[in-house]
């Protein structure tokens, strides 16, 4: 009788051993993709293997056609899925990030703290030197680079030039959470700790390695990266791998996990300009009003994004190892954003009905 129960026990573990070998892998557990910098190609991913429901796909596209997209892209485990192009735009025409390139620079600043060029924690002041704002100096000395990652230089928002005189005191650094373009002295933070321009930092540094084809261009307030769809999905795959690229970990994990959480006590759902999802609470830009709730409630709750005005969007999705792109123009052009929209929860209604 024992000898008879022992066999039954092993017949049942190897049928359980072999389901669990027959079993298609879960998403999450197939091998990350990292297209060939110096290659068009890349690797795709039918919709029908991720049991996604290709019924609900062409919504998703109606969808962001009306709604002025010039491109959409979905990766999953850096593989596309979904990839299309609207209204005349095409795979290698160019458009620009708006305020989403605010994680580049972020990125950069990362960087050259790893490669002991500055500190988060020091004065800004002690690389533009003084004078840098209309401030007290005893008011601007307070202001360090790590404010200015988190929006909470104290200085006043109201103007969206960025001159000395438009720099002046609200609050004391770190006490107020404003959503302002006074992060661009991040720029000059960079360039004056690397000794070069910003922007041949964040080639070699960054652009390069991932093989981005954008460029900062001067914009009427500041500087603008325009990139095509794929480079935009590139710096986004970054983003999913924490900071590392292939075999290579180009931002230091560390920052990267310091990005994408909480930077501040203020706004919990702000990072290092990145915008996080899935907090209690919530601030957006132009108001000093705390909204309760998720930034977006029909996104997933650990999704972080690169925003920026006329709904230019990066959308990453760690739990599902997925990565979505917008391009476009405004989605309401009578009421263009300047980075969080209505268009976020939208959008996502349909995304979900493509992949849940």
């Amino acid at each position: 009788m024992k000898i008879k129960l022992i066999l039954i026990i092993i017949s049942v573990s190897l049928l359980g051993c072999k389901k669990k070998i027959d079993e298609p892998a879960p998403t999450n557990s197939e091998h990350m993709y990292f297209p060939h910098t110096n290659a068009s190609d890349w690797e795709t991913k039918s919709i029908s293997s991720l049991g996604w429901k290709q019924n609900a796909v062409e919504d998703l596209k109606k969808y962001l056609a009306e709604k002025n997209s010039k491109s959409f892209m979905i990766l999953v485990n850096g593989r596309i899925v979904l990839e299309e192009y609207f209204n005349g735009h095409t795979k290698d025409a160019t458009w620009e990030w708006n305020s989403a390139g605010k994680t580049l620079v972020s990125a950069a600043t990362g960087i050259a703290q790893q490669e002991n060029l500055l500190n988060l924690n020091d004065a800004v002041s002690q690389y533009l030197g003084t004078g840098w704002t209309s401030e007290p100096l005893v008011k601007e000395n307070l202001i360090s680079v790590k404010h200015l990652l988190t929006m909470t230089s104290g200085l006043d928002e109201s103007s969206e030039l960025v001159d000395k005189s438009k720099l002046t005191y609200v609050a004391d650094a770190g006490n107020r959470w404003a959503y302002a373009n006074v992060f661009q002295k991040l720029m000059d933070v960079v360039s004056a700790a690397s000794k070069q321009s910003f922007e041949a930092y964040f080639n070699t540094k960054i652009k390069n390695k991932l093989g981005m084809d954008g460029f900062w261009k001067d914009g009427f307030i500041f500087k603008i990266y325009n990139s095509n769809t794929r480079s935009m999905a590139r710096f986004g795959l970054l983003a999913l791998n924490k900071g590392k690229w292939n075999n290579e970990q180009i931002l230091n994990e560390t920052f990267f996990s310091e990005s994408t959480n909480t930077s501040q006590n203020i706004n919990p759902s702000y990072g290092y300009l990145w915008w996080l999802n899935g907090k209690g609470s919530h601030m957006i830009p132009g108001s000093q009003s705390i909204f309760q709730g998720s930034l977006v409630t029909n996104a997933p709750g650990d999704m972080y994004a690169a925003m920026g005005a006329s709904d230019q969007r990066v959308y990453v999705i760690p739990s599902q190892s997925m990565v979505i792109v917008r391009m476009g123009n405004a989605s309401d052009p009578a009421n263009p954003s300047f980075a969080v929209s209505g268009f976020d929860n939208a959008l996502w209604q349909k995304i979900n009905a493509v992949i849940n």
